[in-house]
């Protein structure tokens, strides 16, 4: 074999290579090699969404490369990286320093990362064991990455105290000042305890009772890692928490800044295996923030062994077309006071960035005079981003949260009201934030702050519609905050149903607008086709651990329904919202009731069918009844309940007499917000009553659920995370 081959920039050394992959996704990689082939790095995305695996998504996702993204390093920099796979972090270094050795087992893996990067003149890389590869490496490097490695380490060294060993090899080949990143799981994250699976060895629990003598690999809680460092002398280090954990990093939080309220609302997903849902980890989270114990809980850890940075959180919104892709980050400036920075992440990207500080003297002359501040925006030309001044305080939607966790819609209101009148000032003027939502005020006795104001236009925006929206956006995010009826608050404002309608569906244009129609985490996540499982004997009382798109059904064998004789069927929706559901029931079975989701939803039984005969066939008596929602049409329906139910009475029915009978559903259900629901049901109720089927016909339907259903195969509607 040749010792040093190159695929384009890309040097790959086989001084130290046995022959053998030891570490493989298997027959997975071929596709990998030929996708790279055949792709630019801007078509992965597109790739990830057509094939809906999970290997494909986890190697070829950009956003794999957030956890090295923020890192400030000087472009003179040397970088080693210790097990670099497939090259999702490769090419990021290889953009932010002047050289790059890569190591890795893997040749087919590292031929995967040499042709992806192949544009890369900088990187070189060597295959085989690392204890091999070591001894021909230089002394001075200024960063080692070590990016879901460092649990490998056993394997890698082999001997008594294999981490320490490992440390202390690395930390011969940095130069003085230079740093050490590792990226790993915590062992303790509170997603293991909640009922995900041990990410390396695919069991329950494992981590948390901890590992077998000959575990392949091995995760570290927090004081773990810090008892390692400190065997090793190292003695500087710096903890990141990445969340919601560091594969797919979208929020860095570090000890200097820890979550607020309502941060950490990404919980549900996991997107390499299926899980049990045990808890709410959202409200979890919520109860260790308030007593201080996140670090140790977080899922994953960033450690910079080393001199640290100024920065002390990050934000990614790089789900975006490439014109808006972004990252802010809270940093530590020469003075010691906080600032927030706004940086492009795509070239695309500078004429957003760079037009906040445009948005800002707009509002600001908007305002002058009024009861809203508007926080600072200057232009770092030297950094390359947009930045602020750090206001204290507390947000608005966690002045709001209180009132609701208290039972006080008094003050509740009377909060809405005080934001209704200092938005409201000079609203003629034709200057508008589309997104002065309540998250983005801040609230510091009677100093009210707008601190983002990305998304500004030149142009009037009623306040009634950005309190609609305010409203709309506040609720999404947990289910809570629906206890209070907003609708003498929307009467008040003169927002009519028409209106609502309106501006939600300006809502699902935006978001379009700033995704470019990219797929969303959710949505990838509900492609992979992954499972959460609710125990039998939590589901009684685990509501809130159930994610809005979960199907149950309860079997009514003439003593009515109970969870016992409930399931939830492993059938999931697909990327179309559609569920096929084959349900085999035995002949004491009176009435099959079918919760298609547990949320407001609109749902149309596109088919049905009874021991292989369409229920619609003349002799197929089988009644259906919405429980809790309303017709629209003879084979859809609007519910405006979390808690939607469908019976198919058998009770006329002539059984076939045999042991088990066969209903097969197919559904289409859409998930709408509550308030679209409510406004949906209030104009059935206005029109005169629609016709009750008894069976799932395809007549004509009205004319208002024609609309609406037409709107809804036009789109697709965005996906909300449960709570």
């Amino acid at each position: 074999m040749q010792e040093v081959i190159k695929i384009g920039g890309v040097s790959l050394n086989f001084k130290h290579y046995s022959g053998v992959d030891l570490y493989s996704d298997g027959v997975i990689e071929n596709d990998l090699l030929e996708i790279v082939k055949k792709y630019k790095k801007e078509e992965y995305q597109k790739v990830i969404e057509e094939r809906n695996n999970w290997p494909i998504m986890y190697h070829l996702s950009d956003q794999r490369a957030n956890i090295v993204e923020w890192i400030p390093m000087d472009k003179r920099a040397k970088v080693l990286e210790v097990g670099s796979g497939c090259g999702a972090i490769t090419g990021m270094l290889a953009s932010k320093a002047k050289e790059v050795v890569a190591c890795d087992l893997s040749r087919r893996r590292s031929e995967i990362n040499a042709t992806r990067n192949a544009d890369c003149d900088n990187v070189t890389i060597h295959v085989g064991n690392f204890r091999d590869i070591e001894p021909d490496l230089p002394k001075d490097f200024d960063y080692i990455f070590l990016i879901g490695v460092f649990e490998y380490g056993q394997g890698y060294i082999g001997t008594d105290s294999p981490y320490e060993k490992f440390l202390r090899m690395l930390k011969r080949h940095l130069k003085r000042g230079g740093r050490i990143v590792i990226a790993i799981e915590n062992r303790l994250g509170l997603k293991y305890f909640a009922g995900c699976k041990e990410d390396h060895l695919g069991s329950y629990f494992t981590g948390i009772e901890g590992y077998s003598p000959d575990s392949v690999a091995r995760t570290f809680s927090r004081n773990g890692l810090i008892n390692i460092f400190k065997k090793c002398g190292m003695n500087e280090y710096h903890f990141y928490y990445p969340y919601p954990d560091y594969k797919f990093m979208s929020l860095l939080h570090s000890d200097s800044y820890t979550p607020k309220f309502g941060d950490l609302q990404d919980n549900v997903r996991n997107y390499d295996q299926d899980r049990l849902v045990l808890f709410n980890e959202k409200r979890a989270y919520e109860d260790l923030v308030r007593e201080d114990m996140y670090q140790e809980f977080a899922n994953s850890f960033e450690v910079i062994l080393g001199p640290g940075f100024d920065t002390i959180y990050s934000k990614y919104s790089n789900d975006r077309v490439d014109e808006f892709k972004i990252r802010t980050d809270i940093a530590i400036d020469k003075t010691g006071r906080r600032v927030i920075r706004k940086f492009p992440l795509t070239e695309a990207a500078k004429e957003h960035v760079f037009g906040i500080r445009d948005a800002y003297l707009g509002l600001r002359q908007r305002f002058q005079g009024g009861d809203l501040e508007i926080n600072d925006c200057s232009i770092d030309d030297k950094l390359g981003c947009a930045v602020f001044s750090f206001v204290n305080g507390v947000p608005l939607a966690s002045l709001l949260d209180e009132c609701v966790d208290r039972d006080d819609p008094d003050g509740f209101f009377a909060l809405v009201g005080e934001y209704i009148k200092r938005i409201s000032y000079k609203e003629d003027y034709p200057v508008s934030d589309y997104d002065l939502i309540f998250s983005n005020i801040m609230v510091n006795g009677p100093i009210w702050t707008i601190i983002d104001y990305e998304w500004t236009y030149g142009k009037c925006i009623p306040a009634k519609e950005q309190v609609w929206r305010a409203l709309y956006c506040y609720r999404l995010e947990d289910r809570k905050r629906e206890k209070f009826d907003l609708k003498p608050l929307y009467k008040k404002l003169d927002i009519t149903e028409d209106e609502a309608k309106e501006l939600l569906e300006e809502e699902y244009q935006f978001q379009k607008y700033v995704t470019g129609n990219r797929k969303s985490m959710v949505e990838l996540w509900k492609a992979l086709g992954r499972k959460t499982i609710v125990p039998k004997e939590l589901r009684g009382g685990a509501e809130a651990a159930r994610p809005d798109d979960c199907v149950q059904v309860y079997l009514d064998e003439g003593n009515g329904y109970s969870e016992d004789d409930s399931f939830f069927p492993e059938e999931v929706y697909d990327d179309n919202n559609i569920i096929k559901l084959d349900l085999r029931i035995s002949d004491d079975c009176r009435t099959v009731r079918v919760d298609p989701a547990f949320a407001p939803c609109i749902v149309t039984i596109k088919d049905a069918l009874w021991n292989g005969k369409a229920i619609s066939d003349p002799g197929c008596d089988i009644d259906i009844h919405p429980v809790n929602g309303q017709w629209i049409s003879d084979d859809t329906f609007v519910f405006n309940s979390e808690d939607p139910n469908i019976e198919f009475g058998l009770m006329s029915q002539k059984l076939n007499m045999q042991a088990r009978n066969h209903l097969e559903l197919t559904l289409l259900t859409t998930l709408i917000p509550r308030n679209a629901a409510d406004a949906i049901a209030d104009s059935l109720h206005e029109e005169e009553p629609a016709p009750q089927p008894k069976k799932g016909g395809k007549n004509l339907i009205k004319k208002i659920g024609k609309k609406i259903i037409e709107k809804r195969e036009e789109r697709m509607y965005k996906d909300e995370e449960w709570d």
